[in-house]
């Protein structure tokens, strides 16, 4: 037996913000101070960072319940199953369900609950809850699922990965730039098939770094104290990241009893471009080998950073043969890997 992927799903909005978008802005300082800098000169320096040219935002009537059930029925129609046999719907993501124009998150009834209500699943054997986990969330999910099928409590499971970003950011932060909107869905369970998920890593780090990200006030001083966005400290997320996912991706992978060579794609949580590069470049120096060509997909660029919903949509884009000079083969060994509030780390060994 092996626990495996068997079909995968993605929404994508089809609103699209450019970076020139931001050029009438005003960005502040955190204590409200104006930026000596034009925001032209602030926008190519962010690009020139993050690597982002633009984002995807949801259009106003859709919220990240929405996103995920359009992604969850991607996922069930390229499984080609019937969603009544589903045992649990795991749904990760951070903020709920925020209206447009509204600053109030709204998680009740749970997201997993409105998804499966809008997937018109009558079976009440099909649990279905919300996981909060930062980015990793999605990845996460998978490993529980991964855990409710060895254990005999499942045999198929529906994860899903969604968030609307674009309404819980802070107009008036530069940061604002990164975060974007969009939902992942994979189908997980067990299957006769060879290969699957292989091994597993997960670490909370949260002795002084839980607060990495946070929600915090508007940098615009003028604005409700009340009311709050989110919030991080860039650099000590960058360095957080690259001192730590790497080791994990490297445990993972050791676990797995894959050899370094073997692996074909590293599907990596999209949240900076550098600190992207900058993961690999130490995950491959662990093993003191040159890094392959093409081994690590990058999404971020047009899709921006949407949290829990990078990897799952990165992966069914390539699985998909949407994303230029990438794919995947039947025996592939790729891994999937996140870091996000928390602070949280996760990695998956996986033979496609």
């Amino acid at each position: 037996m092996s626990i495996k992927i068997t079909g995968s799903g993605s929404y994508i909005p089809s609103k699209v913000e450019k970076n020139t978008d931001f050029h009438n802005h005003t960005f502040l300082n955190n204590d409200g101070s104006s930026i000596n800098s034009s925001n032209e000169v602030i926008v190519e320096k962010f690009k020139a960072i993050t690597g982002i040219a633009e984002r995807r935002y949801a259009k106003e009537h859709l919220n990240s319940s929405d996103l995920g059930f359009f992604a969850a029925e991607n996922a069930i129609d390229d499984a080609k199953i019937d969603p009544e046999t589903i045992d649990y719907i795991i749904v990760a993501h951070n903020f709920g369900d925020v209206k447009h124009t509204t600053v109030q998150s709204d998680m009740l009834p749970s997201l997993a609950s409105r998804i499966k209500h809008s997937l018109r699943i009558k079976n009440p054997k099909c649990v279905a809850y919300d996981i909060l986990f930062g980015c990793p969330g999605w990845v996460e999910g998978v490993i529980q699922a991964k855990a409710f099928i060895k254990a005999g409590m499942a045999k198929r499971c529906l994860v899903i990965g969604t968030e609307t970003l674009s309404r819980v950011v802070d107009k008036y932060d530069r940061d604002s730039m990164i975060f974007s909107d969009g939902a992942g869905a994979t189908i997980v369970e067990e299957t006769d098939e060879e290969g699957g998920i292989l091994a597993h890593e997960t670490a909370s780090y949260t002795y002084d770094e839980a607060y990495y990200l946070f929600f915090g006030n508007s940098n615009n001083q003028e604005l409700p104290k009340d009311t709050r966005y989110i919030k991080m400290d860039g650099r000590k997320i960058y360095e957080f990241a690259l001192s730590n996912v790497p080791k994990a991706m490297k445990a993972c992978l050791d676990n797995s009893g894959a050899d370094i060579k073997d692996v074909k794609k590293i599907f990596i949580h999209q949240a900076n471009e550098k600190m992207d590069e900058a993961i690999l470049k130490r995950f491959y120096r662990l093993y003191r080998t040159d890094i392959p060509e093409n081994i690590m997909p990058m999404s971020i660029q047009t899709l921006g950073n949407s949290s829990v919903a990078t990897v799952p949509t990165l992966f069914d884009l390539v699985k998909n043969n949407k994303l230029e000079n990438h794919s995947l083969s039947k025996g592939d060994v790729v891994i999937f890997a996140s870091v996000g509030a928390g602070m949280h780390i996760n990695a998956i060994a996986y033979k496609y």
